[in-house]
């Protein structure tokens, strides 16, 4: 090798180790970082799911994942209102996040081993524990699902439902016949048309679907579930210092509900004496720092959003037409799954 050759490669050589060097100093912008700079949490919701996402005639959303987005919008930037709402369909979802089109999905979605760690994404918590359901009309006479052998199920595509329903009847030696649709809605103008014996999904998005349709009186949710459906929200793998913003939003949400802290009392909580109150309200400074969040963040969710028990009660509870009783989304003192991990 020449001398000449020699400089070159060496300087190719140094002209390599400089980049390196360089790019480990310089990591690529976090989502934590775009969202500050951006001044809005952009989050992926379902296209129209009462008592989860939903759209009035004016635009304005509402709903428990909705309230999940403003949550983070009000721990992040202080304010709960600064959210943009992208509504994606079940085989749209999970790419709008790989492709940083959002960044939370937020959109009813089941935390799955191949969710979590196949697609490269993993979820944050579980913000509502739910199971797939059926649901028939009252004059089919059906009570049990094991009479639904030989019957003809709606059911949407892109879901774990498919997977679930073939693999209960299969695994009882009945048979169903399936019909699968790409759009919900149009899933069940097709069962209400009666074009479809039964239609499945998860049994909260069954109960919105009579109670936005206001078909209660014709129609009745079969009472077995057949498979365990938390759901909750997903950010993309490796976004480590995101995904613990999204992680502890929802879980300074049930704190609160623990320890009483309400929208109305919060305030007044601010004087508490209480060591794990003042470390929760940011009177005590320790837990902003550690998110890289203003000390206030907590206290901002609770003032502007709520609760986790104020989220539910209004969207899904007793004061929504749903009517979903706690149960499984109980706080884990009351019999439920809910159960915050330690915020200190």
């Amino acid at each position: 090798m020449t001398i000449i050759r020699r400089l070159l490669a060496a300087g190719a050589a140094m002209g390599v180790l400089a980049f390196a060097a360089a790019s480990a100093q310089t990591p690529p912008t976090s989502t934590l970082e775009a969202v500050k700079k951006r001044g809005q949490v952009i989050c992926g919701v379902n296209v129209g799911l009462g008592g989860f996402s939903l759209a009035d005639s004016q635009g304005k959303w509402s709903g428990l994942d909705v309230d999940m987005c403003n949550a983070i919008a009000a721990a992040v930037l202080g304010d709960a209102a600064k959210t943009k709402y992208v509504p994606l369909s079940a085989q749209q979802r999970f790419l709008a996040l790989q492709s940083g089109e959002i960044d939370v999905l937020l959109r009813n979605s089941t935390i799955t081993l191949e969710r979590d760690a196949g697609i490269g994404l993993q979820y944050s918590g579980v913000n509502f524990y739910d199971g797939q359901g059926f649901m028939v009309s009252k004059k089919l006479g059906v009570k049990a699902l094991a009479e639904l052998n030989s019957a003809t199920i709606c059911v949407a595509q892109g879901t774990t439902h498919e997977f679930n329903v073939a693999s209960w009847f299969r695994s009882r030696n009945l048979t169903f016949k399936p019909v699968v649709f790409e759009s919900v809605d149009v899933m069940y103008e097709a069962f209400f048309s009666g074009r479809c014996d039964a239609v499945t999904q998860d049994s909260s998005a069954l109960a919105s679907a009579l109670a936005t349709r206001g078909r209660q009186a014709d129609y009745m949710l079969l009472p077995e579930l057949i498979s365990k459906e938390p759901l909750g929200p997903f950010v993309r793998r490796g976004d480590d210092v995101w995904n613990a913003v999204v992680r502890w939003s929802l879980f300074a949400m049930l704190e609160a509900e623990e320890r009483g802290i309400t929208t109305a009392n919060v305030d007044e909580q601010l004087k508490s004496t209480d060591a794990l109150v003042q470390r929760l309200l940011g009177v005590k400074p320790g837990n902003g720092k550690a998110l890289q969040l203003d000390e206030k963040w907590a206290y901002n969710i609770i003032k502007q959003v709520g609760n986790y028990g104020e989220s539910y009660e209004r969207n899904v509870g007793a004061g929504s037409p749903l009517k979903l009783a706690r149960g499984l989304n109980g706080l884990w003192t009351k019999g439920g799954l809910m159960y915050p991990l330690p915020l200190r």
